[in-house]
Parts: structure tokens; sequence; C-alpha cells
């Protein structure tokens, strides 16, 4: 029983050899073969651009935080309690009517 098995496997071993090396099997073989491999391929590249989307999403949100505090630090500079203190630290008194110049 057992040696029937085993050789019923090998003829369909041979048979399925014979089928994918035929001249009709092979092409179709190696078609579907290319194909899986192209799928494997474009999969991972899928998978590598969703990488890198998203490291430069991150990026983005990281120049965004930067970009708020610059423009908050910069309030901050020209605040005008700010700007008053370092104009009497430095000695700078209000312009007098002839000091201004007006540029149209």
């Amino acid at each position: 029983m057992a040696s029937k098995k085993s050789s019923e496997k090998i003829q369909l071993g041979k048979k399925i050899k014979e089928i994918i090396f035929s001249s009709q099997g092979f092409p179709i073989f190696l078609s579907f073969t290319t194909l899986a491999i192209l799928f494997v391929l474009f999969r991972m590249k899928n998978v590598e651009m969703d990488y890198t989307i998203s490291k430069t999403n991150r990026e983005i949100e990281k120049v965004i935080m930067d970009n708020k505090e610059l423009k908050a630090k910069k309030a901050r500079m020209l605040s005008a309690d700010k700007l008053r203190k370092l104009a009497m630290a430095h000695h700078l008194d209000q312009p007098t009517q002839d000091q201004i110049i007006v540029i149209p």
C-alpha cells in the first residue's frame, strides 16, 4: 500500500515536470513566476514608499513646530515692553519731529 502511494507520487511528479518543461507549459510557468516576483517587488517598493512618506511627514511636522516656536520667540523679542527696556538700556529716547523722515 505504501509503495503504491510512493509510486503514484513519483508518477505525479514526473507528469508535473513534463507539463512544466514542455514547449507549452514552460512559457506559462515562466510567466507566472515572473508575475509572482514582480508582485513581491512592487509590494516591497510600496512598503518602502510608505516608510519614506511617514518619515517626511514627521519631518514636516517638526519643521512646522520649529516655525511656531520661532514666531513666538520673534513676538516676544518685538514686544513693546522688551523694546522699551532695550531703548532704556541703550539710552534711546523718542525721536523729535525733525528726526522723523517719511518715505513716500
